[in-house]
């Protein structure tokens, strides 16, 4: 493979890109019929929010550096900092806000659903 994955920014399609920097890191099949394993390095400038959106399976995130806002629908926001990590349930809408000082970095790994876009935007 002739590029480095962690400066390969996903498809311009991607329902985030242009908010922010999302880096596929490596891809590949699971154990799990039907799913893959997808790895994501996120950069998330200062005062910049995700938008609401889902993943069609788990996410397991963690906080590379900064500190994050994690809202997620139903449930109290999390303060969140580097060293602290995360899970989301599948199909369930959150948004992410870096509240600074520097920009945020989230290291995330997806287990998900085979041919399904990885991100999707809700109102």
């Amino acid at each position: 493979m002739d590029s480095d994955p962690l400066t390969t920014a996903l498809p311009a399609s991607d329902a985030l890109a242009g908010k922010l920097r999302r880096s596929e890191v490596q891809r590949g099949p699971s154990s799990i019929p039907g799913r893959e394993i997808v790895q994501v390095l996120t950069e998330i400038p200062v005062g910049v929010q995700s938008g609401w959106h889902t993943h069609p399976g788990e996410e397991v995130g963690y906080i590379v550096a900064g500190t994050v806002d994690m809202m997620i629908q139903g449930q109290p926001t999390l303060n969140l900092h580097a060293g602290d990590g995360f899970l989301m349930p599948p199909r369930t809408p959150h948004n992410a806000r870096d509240i600074g000082p520097g920009t945020g970095r989230m290291l995330s790994t997806y287990v998900v659903e085979i041919g399904q876009p990885l991100v999707t935007l809700t109102a």
